[in-house]
């Protein structure tokens, strides 16, 4: 397998301070976006295949786990020019039937938000310029209007309870803002901390050995970090790292950082004029580029160009196995998705797919399974790849029409839910 990670540096070993006590409690399963459940992966065996179970769900963005058997998916009505407004249900985690909804939820300007299941029981959603609390039964606790006329795109719990989001600048207008929110009555903990850019991606945070706290965030040119420590949020002035180098017309921003194996991963060419697919949409001439800088020290950084494919573009992170140093990538303009062993200064080439992945992967490391999708110009698949080979162990097509671009989850029985922007499905294992 490689090597034997510390508990510490993953958010699957064990409950994730600040979240509650689950497999899949937040988006990307945790707040350094591993994307790895703390559960078994699916385990598909000979004579094994996919089958799937779907539901119109419009504007359906994630879904998280809770207590055992509880399944809450969070979306928002479609955009207008009035705003939008959000929604929680928690379903049924075999038939994906509503078994309690909540009231419409106050939004603001669109774009996908964010949930969580948080150490305190309640349920948190951030969507447009709101942050809500709910609780199990998806009943409206509290509400707070955020400062910014933006929406905000990223929800994370801190160690000590307390919520961090951050608004969404996508033109260069303006500089992002992170927001802290106690989780009682979602009250401001400090004031709004400027980042020195507007930034696209969401947000993800560190717990080092040593117990020190950091927040990252993909600036439009730059990656910072910042601490955390008891209610204060500062910028630590050490550590950043520029990786938009390049003329405006070839290169563009980066989307959302993974924190694995003493890194910061993301990728860039996130510019893109996406409808109901990602191919031949990206604006920046120039390939896309996977970014890596160390934690420790941020002038140690590289950027691959894994396709060097023209009109490189994506929306969403790559995924890390720390435990075996493959890293998988993905252009979801020029449909190419590629497995990378990584270490020692060096990248080395595994597989290689014309495949048309774009969404929020899985990774379950004890059967070295990849959860990721593919559209075929028509309709969407879900596709469980081997993360050493490449070699498709399952595939099956959803009822979707549109390449999906959000979430995804594990579930409670060798499963998965997938979210699109149309709908709702639960692939399990038979």
């Amino acid at each position: 397998m490689g090597r034997t990670l510390t508990p510490y540096e993953l958010d699957s070993a064990g409950v994730i301070p600040g979240y509650y006590d689950s497999p899949f409690p937040g988006e990307d399963g945790g707040p350094r976006r591993q994307m790895i459940p703390r559960s078994r992966g699916l385990g598909i065996g000979e004579g094994e295949t996919l089958s799937i179970i779907s539901r119109p769900a419009v504007m359906a963005n994630m879904v998280v786990l809770r207590a055992p058997g509880e399944v809450f998916v969070q979306g928002n009505m479609p955009p207008s020019a009035d705003g939008t407004t959000s929604w929680v249900e928690r379903i049924d985690p075999n038939t994906l039937a509503t078994i309690a909804r909540s009231p419409d939820l106050p939004g603001g300007p669109f774009w996908a938000g964010g949930i969580l299941a948080h150490a305190n029981g309640y349920l948190y959603v951030t969507y447009g310029r709101y942050c809500h609390k709910l609780d199990v039964g998806c009943a409206l606790a509290a509400s707070r209007e955020l400062p910014q006329p933006q929406p905000y795109n990223s929800l994370l719990a801190l160690s000590d309870g307390n919520l961090v989001m951050k608004n969404f600048v996508r033109d260069g207008a303006a500089r992002s803002y992170f927001s802290v929110l106690d989780p009682d009555r979602l009250e401001p903990v400090m004031p709004e901390v400027e980042i020195p850019e507007g930034s696209i991606a969401r947000i993800s945070r560190d717990i080092t050995a040593a117990g020190e706290e950091f927040v990252y965030v993909v600036g439009d040119h730059t990656i910072f970090r910042y601490r955390y420590d008891c209610g204060r949020l500062w910028r630590d002035e050490d550590w950043a790292y520029m990786y938009r180098t390049l003329p405006d017309g070839e290169q563009s921003y980066g989307w959302d950082p993974v924190i694995a194996d003493g890194s910061a991963w993301f990728m860039d060419n996130g510019d893109n004029q996406y409808q109901r697919t990602l191919a031949g949409t990206g604006i920046a001439t120039g390939p896309l580029h996977l970014v890596r800088v160390s934690l420790d020290d941020a002038s140690d950084a590289t950027m691959l160009a894994p396709f060097g494919l023209p009109r490189g573009t994506i929306v969403n992170p790559p995924l890390v196995d720390a435990t075996r140093r493959i890293v998988v990538v993905y252009d979801s303009g020029n449909g190419r998705i590629g497995g990378f062993r990584y270490g020692g200064g060096a990248t080395e080439p595994l597989w290689q797919h014309a495949l048309n992945a774009s969404n929020h992967f899985l990774l379950f490391p004890d059967t070295g399974e990849i959860v990721v999708n593919d559209f075929d110009g028509g309709s969407e698949h879900v596709v469980v790849l081997d993360i050493e080979t490449g070699a498709d162990r399952g595939r099956v097509a959803t009822a979707s029409p549109m390449q999906a671009v959000l979430f995804q989850s594990p579930g409670w029985a060798r499963d998965i839910y997938t979210c699109t922007f149309t709908t709702l499905s639960r692939v399990l294992v038979e």
